[in-house]
């Protein structure tokens, strides 16, 4: 049996934050990681030349300060995200070129222009009275978490053009469909990053820089500092409570022992471990009802990036999928051109049950109707469903339901026992982000080394 101070569930950006914290302050931790790899939802793939793209989470923008600071510490740097040129916004069957400056609306027709400018006012304005650290303390908490995205869309906004812009919304933030989520947990979630404006901006923006070589390279630095500690390929399968310690039984039948088990897995496969004790049934209840989010993340390759000879920058925003959000994602110094695009909420869970072949079609088709003939012939195609990997089971994190927040809300980060909670799901900032992960690890990292003493 193996004994440390703290055992960590989860080498993402959570777990690796948390031990850092953890050994920094003098105390001996064991991280459990059930991949083959560290890094969690940030994940590397390669093209046939060998050259890296990133498959899972990619990009940090401003006001993820503590994203900031561990590139700089663990000596890696970032690279903005290509963003000269127009975007292209087709909703309700009309297809536009716009600025892509933060902010920027489509043009539209006098009425629907009024519209969304109506709703998004409104819903900036709920956004901003949200409690971040108790949301389900916000005034009016109750009404708003007791109705789903959409349902609030369909009573503040009229045109199909103001209601679409909401679901294309819901789909590029969080992989999911209007009609998935709490109206109350989309304004936690804006408010949390900032505004709206912030989570769907490029410069300025929650998507505004890459790291050079991959988001999963802090990870990997974290992880190399810590050395033996992380243990990979070794899922945990129990973790037992007792008046003396904890003891976390692997998927082989290992045992290690520690005084306290920080576990940071996403909620719904926190909830799948064993528990002994069972968890109190608030804990229960939660995770049963944090669904992660659908989606397939898809690159095609071209042997230049042809879109930008036009003036645009290879962002897409759509109202009519199944890919509806692309992105140039060419990294700095390769010559070919790089598209990024994005399977998300029901299109998603749609194409999941499709072949790869039929997906690539898929996507060849939705870029050839924003871009012309010029998009029928990629070089390479590669995909990642991030549905289908069997330690996230989705992305990009879990999103709450209706009456999620009011009903449970304080069961989320509430340690049990010995047992303590983080992820990204867990921080009141930058929620559902990798600076969220960080921040909720270190910060439950203090909090154990506190109950240590």
């Amino acid at each position: 049996m193996n004994e440390v101070d703290v055992i960590v569930v989860g080498a993402g950006f959570a777990g690796l934050a948390a031990a850092r914290a953890l050994a920094a302050a003098g105390r001996s931790v064991t991280v459990l990681e059930a991949r083959d790899r560290v890094g969690g939802r940030a994940e590397n793939g390669r093209f046939s030349d060998g050259q890296w793209i990133e498959v899972g989470g990619q990009w940090i923008g401003p006001g993820q300060d503590r994203m900031y600071q561990l590139v700089d510490e663990l000596g890696l740097s970032t690279f903005p995200t290509f963003d000269d040129g127009r975007l292209l916004v087709q909703l309700a069957g009309k297809q536009q070129r716009m600025g892509s400056h933060k902010g920027a609306v489509p043009r539209l027709n006098p009425f629907a222009l009024v519209d969304l400018a109506r709703g998004l006012a409104r819903y900036n304005k709920l956004a901003a009275s949200v409690d971040l650290q108790q949301p389900w303390r916000t005034p009016g908490a109750e009404e708003l978490d007791g109705q789903t995205l959409r349902t609030w869309v369909e009573r503040n906004l009229r045109t199909p053009e103001g209601r679409g812009y909401f679901q294309v919304y819901a789909e590029a933030v969080y992989s999911a469909d209007a009609g998935d989520l709490s109206a109350l947990h989309t304004m936690f979630y804006a408010k949390s990053g900032r505004d709206m404006e912030t989570l769907l901006a490029v410069g300025d923006g929650a998507q505004q820089d890459r790291v050079d070589g991959g988001s999963v390279r802090i990870s990997e630095r974290m992880a190399d500092e810590l050395g033996d500690r992380v243990v990979l390929s070794c899922p945990v399968r129990t973790i037992r409570q007792a008046a003396d310690g904890v003891t976390v039984i692997t998927r082989d039948g290992t045992e290690h022992r520690a005084a306290r088990v920080i576990v940071t897995l996403p909620p719904t496969l926190a909830g799948r471990l064993e528990y002994d004790p069972v968890l109190p049934s608030w804990r229960d209840q939660l995770t049963q009802r944090l669904p992660a989010g659908s989606v397939i993340k898809m690159h095609l390759v071209y042997d230049t990036p042809f879109w930008r000879e036009r003036g645009l920058n290879g962002q897409v925003g759509s109202d009519e999928g199944p890919v509806k959000i692309t992105f140039d994602n060419t990294p700095p110094g390769y010559s070919r051109g790089v598209m990024l695009g994005f399977m998300e909420g029901n299109d998603g869970r749609r194409y999941a049950r499709r072949t790869p072949q039929e997906r690539r079609s898929a996507f060849v088709d939705c870029l050839v109707r924003y871009f012309g003939e010029q998009a029928r012939h990629p070089v390479e195609y590669l995909e990642k469903d991030w549905m289908a990997e069997e330690f996230s089971r989705g992305c990009y994190g879990a999103h709450f339901t209706p009456g999620v927040w009011t009903a449970y809300g304080a069961a989320l980060t509430e340690p049990v026992g010995r047992i303590h909670w983080a992820g990204t799901e867990c921080s009141a900032v930058w929620n559902g982000y990798m600076e969220g992960a960080v921040r909720s690890g270190e910060s439950v990292a203090a909090a154990v080394v506190g109950a240590l003493r």
